[in-house]
C-alpha cells in the first residue's frame, strides 16, 4: 500500500485563471450580497431564524432558492452550518445588520439596484466616451434626478450615505482643529452627521448643513434629537448658486461628483463667503501612486460611470485650490479618507 502523495503546488498560471474567475464573477457575488440584504439575513439568523424554511416564511421567498441562497452565502463566508439545514450568521454578515451602527445594508442594496446598476452595465462606453451613463441608461441627465422619481431607491442611496458618514464622522471630527471656530457648515452634508460630531467635540462649535430644501429637515431632526438644536441651523439652498458665510466649510464626498469646472465653481463660492481666517476642508479618497490597491482607483471608475466626476491625487487637489483662489495647508487622514485642509491665497 503506497502513501498518499501529497497535491502538487497549484502554478502561478493556475493561480493566474482562479483569480481572473474571480473578477469576471463578482458581479455574481455583488448580487448574491444584495439578495442577503434584501431579505434581512443577517436580522433573521440573529433572531434565531436559522433554517431556509423559517427565514422563507418571514420572506415569501422561494424555500429550496432560499436555501440555495444560504448555502452560496456560507461558501462566501457570511455564515456557517454544522448539518447543511441550520445556519449562524458570521461577523462578515453582521455587516449587513439593520442595527449596526455603520451598517453596509442599504450601501449593499442601493450601489446593486437598477439606479448603478444599468449604468454600469454600459461601463465600456464611458470609458470610450468619457461621459457617464446614467442618460444613455434611464433617460436623465444625472443619477439625482433618477432618484427624484425613484424614490424607494433613494431612500436606499441616502441612508448608505449615512452610514458611511457615521463611520467616519469621528475620525473626521478627531483632526479637523475647530477652537478657533465660531460656525462650521457642512456644504451638501445631508444629514449632517460629520457637523454634528465635530460640535459634540467642540461644546462651543456652532454648525450647520447647506444642502437642498427637501434635504435639510433630516439633518434638522437629527440634531434635535441629539440635542443640539440650539446650536444648529440648516440652509436650503444649492452650493452652485453660493453659500453662507462661514469659518469652515466641510466638502465631503462632494468633489468627487463633479468635473473640474464644477468643483472650481463651488470652492470659488466658498471663498467668497469664508470669514477673515476660514478654511475649507475636503473630504475624499485620495488617489495614490499608479499601482496602489484600494478603494480610490475603483471609486474613480464608479464616478466615471455615474456622475462625470473623479477621484484625484494631491495635484489635482492643489490644481483645483488655485483655481478657486485657495492654498492646501494640510493633509491629514481620518480612516479611509483624505482631510484636504485650504485657505485663501490672500
Amino acid at each position: 500500500m503506497t502513501s498518499a502523495q501529497p497535491s502538487p503546488a497549484r502554478s502561478a498560471e493556475a493561480q493566474d485563471y482562479e483569480r481572473m474567475m474571480g473578477m469576471v464573477t463578482g458581479f455574481w457575488v455583488t448580487q448574491t450580497v444584495r439578495a442577503a440584504a434584501l431579505y434581512n439575513l443577517a436580522d433573521h439568523l440573529a433572531a434565531g431564524a436559522d433554517t431556509a424554511e423559517a427565514i422563507a416564511v418571514a420572506e415569501s421567498t422561494d424555500p429550496d432558492a432560499t436555501r440555495r441562497l444560504l448555502r452560496t452565502c456560507a461558501s462566501l463566508g457570511l455564515m456557517t452550518s454544522e448539518d447543511g439545514r441550520h445556519f449562524t450568521g458570521t461577523s462578515l454578515l453582521s455587516t449587513l445588520r439593520h442595527d449596526d451602527p455603520h451598517s453596509l445594508r442599504h450601501f449593499a442594496i442601493s450601489q446593486s439596484a437598477p439606479g448603478h446598476w444599468l449604468p454600469w452595465g454600459r461601463f465600456p462606453d464611458a470609458v470610450r466616451t468619457g461621459r457617464h451613463q446614467v442618460t444613455t441608461a434611464h433617460g436623465e441627465e444625472n443619477i439625482f434626478d433618477y432618484f427624484a422619481k425613484h424614490l424607494d431607491e433613494a431612500s436606499s442611496f441616502t441612508e448608505s450615505m449615512s452610514n458611511l458618514s457615521q463611520a467616519s464622522a469621528l475620525d473626521i471630527a478627531a483632526v479637523l482643529d475647530t477652537k478657533d471656530v465660531t460656525l462650521a457648515l457642512d456644504i451638501g452634508g445631508a444629514g449632517g452627521d460629520v457637523i454634528r460630531a465635530m460640535m459634540k467635540a467642540n461644546p462651543e462649535l456652532h454648525g450647520g448643513v447647506l444642502d437642498l430644501p427637501h434635504i435639510v429637515p433630516a439633518a434638522a431632526e437629527a440634531a434635535k434629537a441629539e440635542g443640539l438644536e440650539g446650536r444648529f441651523t440648516t440652509v436650503g439652498g444649492d452650493f452652485f448658486d453660493s453659500v453662507p458665510a462661514a469659518d469652515l466649510y466641510v466638502l465631503k464626498y462632494i468633489l468627487h461628483d463633479w468635473d473640474d469646472a464644477s468643483c472650481v465653481r463651488i470652492l470659488q463660492n466658498c471663498r467668497a463667503s469664508l470669514t477673515n481666517g476660514g478654511r475649507v476642508a475636503v473630504v475624499d479618497h485620495l488617489v495614490g501612486e499608479t499601482g496602489e490597491p484600494g478603494l480610490a482607483p475603483l471609486m474613480d471608475m464608479n464616478m466615471l460611470d455615474m456622475t462625470g466626476g473623479r477621484e484625484r491625487q494631491i495635484a489635482e487637489f492643489d490644481a483645483l485650490f488655485t483655481a478657486a483662489g485657495l492654498r492646501r495647508v494640510k493633509v491629514s487622514t481620518a480612516g479611509a479618507f483624505a482631510v484636504i485642509e485650504a485657505e485663501p491665497t490672500t
